[in-house]
């Protein structure tokens, strides 16, 4: 399977590109520009991707764990399925060669698949009943919306469905993902195949987004919008 990518941004499952600043990943080999010009996300479009999450919300905090687990086997099994173009597209854009790529690649569907295992063990919610006192009880709940901030180093297993990712997934949180743009359009890729599984899970679309961008302020101003509950991150202290 070949996906023709949209060098846009993934909004709620829906290609977007209102900014007409663009960037490009470039091969750490020859150091040529991709292919392929990336927009940067405007707040518009931001505003819009978290606007969808905390709908989607609405509904996600109440998916049981079985759900939420056999949704998370099936993005990992979505991914697997784009094989040699993923390889082919994150080894030109990051020069990590085929060898390290397929064992992270292992690594981020393995990841996925351990928090689909978790949930199904049922202890995670760390559930308390205190009978020692006046009915004391409790447990944990999702919180919301989750910005999550793509590394440079790992394209995998923490980038678009890395760790980060799915622990958010597996809560119950909608996810949006801040792209990094040294791999643009391994990100894409990914982001086909979480929508894949969105949609055949019959999930909410805007339990998914993803939002591309090279300049600073596009993270700044996803991690500032009051929808968003919580910031995944690993990268700069500039970025």
């Amino acid at each position: 399977m070949t996906l023709k990518l949209t060098a846009a941004h993934l909004i709620a499952g829906q290609p977007s590109r209102s900014d007409s600043t663009t960037f490009t990943s470039t091969n750490p080999r020859t150091r040529e520009p991709g292919t392929l010009a990336f927009p940067n996300a405007t707040a518009h479009e931001i505003d819009t991707a978290v606007r969808h999450a905390v709908a989607a919300f609405e509904q996600s905090r109440h998916f049981p764990a079985g759900q939420l687990a056999a949704f998370l086997d099936r993005v990992a099994g979505e991914i697997e399925k784009l094989g040699d173009q993923l390889i082919e597209t994150a080894d030109t854009e990051t020069g990590l060669g085929r060898a390290r790529l397929q064992g992270e690649l292992g690594r981020t569907t393995g990841q996925l698949r351990k928090f689909g295992a978790l949930l199904r063990e049922g202890s995670y919610v760390e559930a308390i009943i205190d009978t020692a006192r006046p009915d004391i009880r409790r447990m944990l709940f999702p919180i919301g919306p989750v910005a999550v901030f793509s590394a440079s180093n790992f394209p995998f297993a923490f980038s678009v469905a890395g760790g980060d990712t799915a622990s958010a997934f597996a809560a119950g949180c909608p996810v949006i993902v801040k792209a990094h743009p040294n791999h643009p359009a391994t990100s894409e890729l990914f982001a086909h195949a979480i929508n894949r599984a969105i949609t055949a899970s019959g999930f909410p679309p805007g339990f998914f987004s993803l939002l591309q961008g090279d300049q600073i302020d596009v993270g700044q101003t996803l991690v500032k919008h009051p929808g968003i509950t919580a910031v995944a991150f690993t990268g700069s202290l500039r970025g």
